[in-house]
């Protein structure tokens, strides 16, 4: 069984190489970030035709999240339970589902925008709500997975420079924690280091040449509980998929499972 998580910053702007990505592919489950766009405008068509469901929780032109599934979708919750809002709305940043064998949550963190800000303080009690809810699962015997972007680099191996974010968020020592609270609740991070290159970096900024220079982060992660990380055979980082006209900013991360 082959799973990703990719952030493609924008379903609508990356549809030809998202349904061309998981032709080529031969991804069984994939959990989507920032697809930017209202669930009624979702291309469900489009994915029903290459033999996808999606499990969709998205309202609009910012966030918003899916779960993209060819071996059955089932018991779907939109939506974190214990969600703390912001500024008093609840914003479209996870959404989880069971794909045969496997439950996988796809996650959207809040990305903090700068240390001190509102955003900062809300990123810190998401990662707190997220925790509690995915508790049960984490411990239990099913595989189980929460994948997405984390927009938490969770060592200064997963920078290209850590002077580079000296006083920025993605990389304080509050995020880090919160990030090293949910592992503690029973999940591990899949994805080796290195792969098959020494930083597998998974999201290069757009400006200043970021991608040939390779400036990039790991941010886009994968966290298992036991049962998931035991059937886990394979993983890596689709660099390809960042090369090119209409790339999203994000690569895809794959990981095979014998389950």
């Amino acid at each position: 069984m082959r799973i990703a998580t990719w952030n493609v910053n924008s379903i609508t702007a990356r549809l030809p190489r998202l349904l061309a990505w998981l032709e080529s592919s031969g991804t069984d489950v994939l959990c989507l970030q920032e697809a930017k766009i209202a669930e009624e405008k979702f291309p469900f068509g489009e994915l029903r035709e290459l033999g996808y469901e999606a499990a969709v929780n998205a309202t609009g032109r910012w966030n918003g999240v899916a779960v993209l599934s060819r071996v059955g979708l089932e018991d779907v919750v939109r939506g974190l339970p214990g969600d703390p809002g912001y500024e008093g709305a609840e914003e479209p940043r996870a959404v989880s589902a069971t794909c045969g064998p496997v439950r996988v949550w796809s996650v959207y963190v809040p990305n903090g925008r700068e240390v001190g800000h509102p955003h900062y303080a809300y990123k810190i009690q998401w990662f707190e709500a997220l925790r509690a809810a995915v508790a049960g699962d984490a411990t239990g015997s099913r595989p189980f997975a929460v994948m997405g972007d984390y927009n938490v680099a969770p060592t200064d191996d997963d920078v290209f420079d850590r002077a580079a974010f000296e006083g920025s968020t993605h990389v304080t020592e509050a995020e880090r924690a919160a990030l090293a609270a949910l592992r503690e609740a029973g999940l591990t991070d899949v994805v080796p280091r290195p792969l098959k290159y020494d930083h597998p970096y998974t999201y290069w900024d757009y400006r200043q040449l970021a991608f040939p220079k390779n400036r990039g982060m790991r941010i886009d992660l994968v966290y298992g509980n036991e049962p998931f990380a035991k059937a886990v055979t394979d993983a890596y980082v689709d660099r390809e998929e960042r090369k090119g006209k209409g790339a999203s900013d994000h690569a895809p991360v794959v990981v095979d499972l014998d389950v």
